[in-house]
């Protein structure tokens, strides 16, 4: 029989809320940021919008957007700094979640420790995380990026390992709730622990590979088949 997790991990990006939300709005703040720099802001707001949906986590996408817009290459060591501040520095109002996500947290916390883990930069995670409006219900939250740059994101282990430190559990009984198999998926893999997949958001047609536990369509449904879990885990054996 497989033991069942004692903690749950979440991802952020794609999980609770719909990122494409989040990257709409960074995509003008460039947009408004290269007109004021004399710049033709639409043109490089729609470039950048064709980079960001071929990949929202790669990196140089303002720099690709830039000469797809037509700028000479020689322009961008004066350019990029100013607009990757643009869209390292907005700040959404509200991101809406994903239906039933506040109440699926509030579930989840009360029945086994709770944590985020999310990769990117920090200080654009914080102000997703503060968006969303749900740092109440996730007071633990961690980036991975501050644990190393893009070499601790996922599936690297250590930010996964540094949360099961915190959450008094251990790694190999937590349960990893996300969208990517490439990164929530094969992170919990990494440490020997459970994970749900969740087959919603920018990687929604995504290959299940590594295979998850389980794979839903709604995070109210991964919460469902979460809470059947841990609930093994109070049952005398």
């Amino acid at each position: 029989m497989t033991t069942p997790p004692l903690g749950v991990v979440v991802d952020l990006d794609d999980t609770l809320y719909p990122q494409a939300e989040y990257l709409a709005g960074a995509a003008l703040a460039v947009g408004t940021a290269a007109t004021a720099a004399g710049l033709d802001g639409d043109r490089v707001h729609a470039a950048l919008v064709h980079e960001l949906a071929a990949g929202s986590d790669a990196g140089g996408t303002v720099d690709r957007a830039l000469l797809a817009a037509g700028v000479p290459a020689g322009d961008l060591p004066a350019l990029v700094p100013a607009l990757v501040a643009a869209f390292t520095r907005h700040e959404p109002a509200a991101l809406p979640t994903y239906p039933g996500v506040p109440e699926g947290l509030a579930a989840l916390a009360a029945a086994a420790p709770l944590a985020c883990l999310t990769d990117g930069n920090p200080v654009i995670q914080a102000a997703k995380l503060a968006a969303t409006g749900l740092s109440p219900l996730l007071p633990v939250a961690l980036v991975t990026d501050t644990l190393g740059g893009r070499a601790a994101r996922k599936p690297s282990p250590v930010g996964l390992l540094a949360l099961a430190d915190t959450l008094g559990v251990p790694a190999d009984r937590l349960l990893v709730i996300g969208d990517r198999p490439g990164k929530d998926v094969a992170v919990a893999a990494a440490v020997g622990a459970r994970a749900i997949r969740i087959r919603q958001g920018e990687y929604a047609s995504a290959p299940d590979e590594p295979r998850a536990e389980a794979v839903v369509d709604s995070f109210p449904a991964a919460v469902a088949l979460a809470l059947d879990l841990l609930s093994e885990a109070a049952v005398p054996a």
